[in-house]
């Protein structure tokens, strides 16, 4: 804790605020009463000294622990209350109480903070805001979902199974069925549990565990189904109406039309009680839940009724041992007459385990509701559909003719079967196969066995109505929170929420639009002539139970092709939803992640595999055809929503396994040996901010793209403590841009007292175990000449660190500048501006068909051709035709050139283009000599003319100054620069790029090694370029001693120091020829490499030496040396 100082404790004991004090629990006096809320106080400056001093015996501006503080929603108008920060307590003993400003905080919650609470209403200004209706366990979840297992199923099917599969296979379906849906209500039970449950249901659920890709597709496709849903359920219920209308005599218009009229007029009045609210719905489901007890507690009556004679000739006879015997075995017949045919229609009914699921924002306490209502909803149904199906089969026989007059005397010898031991003989008609009753030939054997037919119609009404409203309410309240989540374009509209209970009005009138066109299309049925009545149903037709997990039961579906083609594909999206709930709660658990701490601990990640996978064979057992649509449609939503990249956040357990594995790849990285097949280039780019430098982002992005590490490095320069709350500001910021640019790189940022320090700091910090960076990639410094000496000269140590590190180096340089920063921040000219943004967008466009030319002058291992080789193989660079240059003699130009042909193959890189370059130790023109001396004429110590105490204190003073001992040390290699920029010109003065090694760094010298880049005025013709290299490296191609060996006899005219006039061979312009105009943007490129690591395997006279590779661009003929490193 920390202590506050009396003097800067608040003065007013009123400020105390809290639900309780500690002190009160203790025991003692009475807390002071609380005061009014005062905004302008953050909850841990509310406490006064009174309660501080009771509680812990010293005033602090700590605060206690309260839920309010872990919360990341409140309610309307209510301030969030926070606790302090650590840097609230690390710095909070400031002088003056400025503390108390740096507490301050904005109390009102945000968007993602109220994300599923009810909106404020424009102009409302109430302070009591009427509370929302909210349910138990009972009345929201078991009850739905009893209503929602409970289905047509039950009362039309389940005694045709039992007579087909026997009461024993029926009881292994009906229990196989049972433990995949309860493996999924053990698995919504741990999600549930595991952090608070808000609006959405299952799309909550999935979206909140496996992300928004899966739960987006998922959200989507489930609240579609369930709007279909409720089309599918009203036809049911029509249609059933329509029948009793046509027994009756009583028909509105004609069949077709009638299921038309009854279906939106039912649609209609079920949207009514919708809109009217979550209390007068649950109303309606409870009304609905007693119809079908009553219907219940009919049938069971009338199992214990003795039949009558009209029972008896339709195979009643009331429990009897044999009936019971006989029906325990199967007796398969039809098409569908097989154990999985079975399965397959018996399985949609135990589905709807959802129905409390999808209005978790309704519930009281998601946590404690949905798990206990529905592992008590799928108990409940399991028992009754255990009951029915032995109930059934023991009182009714397989087959009965209907017929009173069909009695025979019992014990006669021309009857057959069980009815015969009760005077009845129905053998004619079984043997015929024309029997019209009995349990596998009359689907309503349950309206005749129950006391009271009608009840048993009322009891098919309130289940494909409930069904039918439940649908309707999961399939606004789910998309409602889709739309909120704005993971798909034009939905936003449908998200908004009105009333106290928040009620998707629009998500409703959008539902009851889809039902309503789904009940017309229903309306375009078969002729009446095939219509068979209900009652007389034969095993042919067909019975479609979808579920759905709002809440779906099963439906009738009439004899309609649309809508027995679409039911299937229904059932398989709301089956698919049951595979990705146990898919979360597996993959949550695996990810050991410690977020994943759910209150339900009756759960297994196995169990929960298990039921995933059984989901998605039985979407195969089920349609086959049907299953790939919807494994389809929701491919195609989650690769929608993957393209999009929504910019949300939930903390999903995919994240937990990308960590996990990253961290896995990663340790076991460290148990795997370098070896140079496996050489990638990992690079330390020094962007700063990456924003300001988005050209050397883009370039060395191009290459490592999908292929190695990039790491951008910012160093903030100033106190820790002043750049601290800067540094954690920014950091999300610059990665966010990295992502939008499609940049794969990391962004790593330092505070340090200066430049150079900050920098050893990223190399010796960066990456994480073996993805650790070995190339730095560093801008020219442009303005060296006219900046500080003390700056050219860290810059030129950080070069060194690097080397020092084993770092490799790039240096890189754009006509314009690499730095956009200025353009960014002064609001250039027009035409400024649009300059500067085609630079910082050079590298983002292709290349064309240029030429990528390698001044391969000295053996570096290979990082010289491999960088080209990288840019090759991508888009916008394989268009370019690579060139390969390399010193030799005039005498031996054949020999040299298959020579190095010849390694080149062994490289596999694809370079067949190689000149030869007999002229290179020509002495360069005197006026581009007379251009070095002039350039670096203001940092000669000129230590000749003057006496030694004079020079002693100019070195002191001007550390950076070329004395010229190192002047006329240097002579050689400069000589040799110069000329070597007027080869450049000559043969490379139109290519893309020119990469080059560069000539070593000798420690102890400073800003003079800057100069060669301006050897050469930018934009002037005929101006040469002095570019000068010694190297070593690694073998990154292998094969080095092959190399020395094919170098012998030409390396020594290609590296030996110019000592006179050389060969005066005019180069062969033909074999250089020019690029095109593709690149018409004002751009230059150049970039230098130098390779880390000294290799044993080269010959002696190329062990000492080092490397750098240099990259260059010239256009329209005239070119600008853009990077030297000596």
């Amino acid at each position: 804790m920390a202590e506050l100082p009396v003097s800067e404790m608040p003065r007013d004991p009123a400020l105390c605020s809290g639900r309780f004090t500690i002190s009160t629990l203790l025991g003692g006096d009475e807390p002071p009463p609380p005061a009014a809320y005062d905004s302008s106080h953050p909850s841990h400056l509310t406490h006064g000294s009174t309660f501080y001093m009771r509680t812990f015996g010293y005033n602090t501006i700590d605060v206690v622990p309260a839920y309010e503080h872990y919360a990341n929603s409140t309610l309307p108008g209510e301030p969030r209350k926070v606790r302090p920060t650590l840097a609230d307590l690390h710095s909070f003993l400031k002088q003056e109480g400025s503390h108390l400003h740096a507490l301050a905080f904005d109390s009102r919650p945000s968007h993602e903070m109220t994300d599923g609470l009810v909106e404020d209403e424009a102009g409302t200004n109430s302070e009591n805001p009427e509370e929302p209706v909210r349910f138990g366990w009972v009345k929201g979840v078991m009850i739905r979902c009893m209503l929602n297992i409970w289905g047509v199923i039950l009362y039309l099917r389940l005694p045709w199974i039992t007579a087909q599969a026997g009461i024993v296979l029926t009881w292994i379906i009906i229990l196989l069925s049972v433990m995949v849906t309860s493996i999924t209500g053990l698995s919504i039970s741990a999600i549930s549990t595991n952090g608070k449950v808000k609006s959405g249901g299952t799309y909550f659920l999935i979206s909140r565990s496996l992300g928004p890709e899966l739960g987006g597709s998922i959200g989507l496709i489930f609240a579609f189904a369930n709007a279909v849903g409720v089309a599918m359920h009203t036809v049911g219920f029509a249609e059933t109406v329509q029948d009793l209308l046509q027994e009756y005599g009583s028909p509105i218009v004609d069949p077709t039309n009638d299921i038309r009229i009854i279906g939106v007029v039912t649609v209609t009045v079920l949207l009514a009680i919708s809109l009217a609210g979550m209390e007068w719905e649950s109303k309606a489901q409870v009304l609905f839940f007693l119809v079908i007890m009553v219907s219940f507690a009919n049938y069971l009556v009338g199992t214990l009724i003795p039949p009558s004679e009209d029972k008896a000739s339709k195979g009643f006879f009331s429990y009897r041992a044999d009936i019971f015997a006989q029906n325990l075995v199967p007796d398969w017949r039809g098409v569908d007459g097989s154990f999985f045919g079975m399965f397959s229609i018996f399985f949609p009914s135990a589905t709807g385990i959802l129905a409390g699921a999808n209005i978790s924002g309704d519930l009281k306490d998601p946590a404690v509701a949905i798990p206990k209502g529905t592992l008590m909803a799928i108990f409940w149904t399991t028992i009754s559909y255990l009951a029915i199906s032995a109930t059934i089969g023991s009182c009714v026989v397989r087959d009965a003719s209907g017929i009173l007059n069909d009695t025979v005397t019992p014990g006669s010898g021309a009857c057959e079967g069980l009815a015969c031991g009760y005077g009845w003989n129905f053998t004619e008609c079984s043997q015929q196969h024309s029997c019209r009753y009995g349990l596998i030939n009359h689907y309503q054997t349950m309206s005749m066995v129950s006391g009271f037919a009608p009840l048993i119609t009322a009891g098919i009404f309130g289940a494909t109505l409930s069904s039918a409203l439940a649908c309707l309410v999961s399939a606004a309240k789910v998309f409602q929170c889709l739309c909120i989540d704005q993971l798909y374009p034009l939905i936003g509209f449908f998200g908004k929420g009105y009333g106290k209970n928040n009620e998707p009005v629009r998500g409703y009138l959008l539902a009851y639009a889809i039902a309503v066109a789904f009940i017309i299309i229903a309306g375009t049925s078969l002729p009446r002539s095939e219509l068979a009545p209900r009652s007389t149903l034969g095993a042919q037709d067909k019975l479609t139970d979808s579920s759905s997990g709002a809440g779906t039961n099963s439906w009738i579906t009439i004899s309609v092709a649309e809508l027995n083609t679409i039911a299937p594909i229904i059932s398989n999206f709301f089956l698919c939803s049951y595979a990705l709930i146990n898919f979360s709660c597996f993959h949550a658990s695996i990810t050991n992640s410690p977020g994943w701490r759910p209150s339900f601990r009756y759960y297994s990640k196995w169990a929960a595999l298990f039921g995933a996978i059984i989901s998605v064979v039985i979407m195969f057992l089920l349609t086959w055809w049907a299953a790939l649509i919807a494994i389809g449609v929701v491919l195609f939503l989650l690769l929608y929503v993957i393209y999009k990249k929504p910019e949300v956040n939930w903390g999903s357990s995919v994240q937990a396994g990308s960590y996990n594995l990253a961290l896995s790849y990663s340790v076991g990285l460290n148990e795997v040996e370098d070896h140079i097949k496996n050489y990638r280039p990992q690079c330390l780019v020094l962007t700063g901010p990456p924003n300001f430098r988005p050209a050397l982002v883009d370039f060395v992005g191009t290459f490592t793209r999908n292929l190695s590490l990039m790491v951008c490095g910012h160093v903030l320069i100033g106190p820790r403590k002043q750049r601290m709350p800067e540094l954690r500001l920014i950091a999300n910021g610059h990665t966010k841009w990295l992502n939008k640019r499609k940049i794969k790189a990391f962004y790593s940022d330092v505070i340090a007292e200066d430049l150079r320090s900050g920098v050893q700091i990223l190399m010796q910090a960066a990456g994480l175990g073996r993805m650790k960076p070995n190339i730095l990639v560093v801008g020219f410094k442009k303005n060296w000449q006219s900046a500080h000496p003390a700056t050219v000269e860290d810059y030129i140590g950080i070069l060194h660190d690097a080397f020092d590190f084993n770092y490799s180096v790039c240096v890189m340089r754009m006509r314009e500048g690499l730095n956009v920063s200025k353009v960014m921040q002064a609001h250039m000219e027009p035409e400024g501006l649009v300059q500067e943004e085609q630079a910082s967008t050079i590298f983002q466009s292709e290349q064309g068909k240029k030429t990528i030319d390698i001044y391969w002058l000295f053996d570096d291992g290979g990082l010289t051709l491999l960088i080209p080789y990288l840019l090759g193989r991508k888009k916008r660079w394989n268009k370019c035709r690579t060139r390969v240059f390399v010193g030799g003699q005039i005498n031996r130009l054949d020999q040299e050139r298959k020579a190095i042909i010849s390694l080149l193959s062994k490289f596999r890189l694809g370079f067949h283009e190689v000149h030869i370059l007999p002229d290179i130790n020509q002495k360069p023109q005197a006026e581009h000599t007379k251009r070095f001396e002039d350039m670096i004429a203001p940092f000669r110590l000129n230590d000749g003319f003057k006496d030694e105490a004079t020079v002693t204190e100019m070195r002191r003073d001007c550390p950076w100054k070329i004395s010229d001992e190192e002047i006329n040390k240097n002579r050689v290699k400069s000589l040799r620069q110069v000329r070597l920029n007027e080869i450049l010109l000559d043969y490379s003065q139109d290519a893309a790029l020119v990469i080059m090694e560069f000539i070593q760094l000798e420690k102890g010298h400073g800003g003079h090694h800057c100069h060669f880049p301006e050897l050469i005025p930018q934009g002037r013709k005929g101006n040469q370029q002095k570019h000068q290299e010694e190297g070593y490296g690694r073998p990154l191609l292998r094969e080095p001693e092959r190399l020395a060996e094919l170098l012998k006899d030409g390396e020594g005219a290609a590296s030996e120091p110019f000592s006179g006039p050389g060969p005066t061979l005019t180069p062969d312009k033909a074999k250089a020829p020019s690029g095109n105009a593709c690149l018409s943007r004002a751009a230059w490129k150049t970039i230098s490499w130098q390779t880390g690591a000294p290799s044993s395997d080269l010959r002696e006279s190329l062990i000492q030496e080092q490397r750098m590779l240099c990259l260059w661009e010239l256009k329209n003929k005239k070119f600008t040396v853009l990077e030297t490193k000596f």
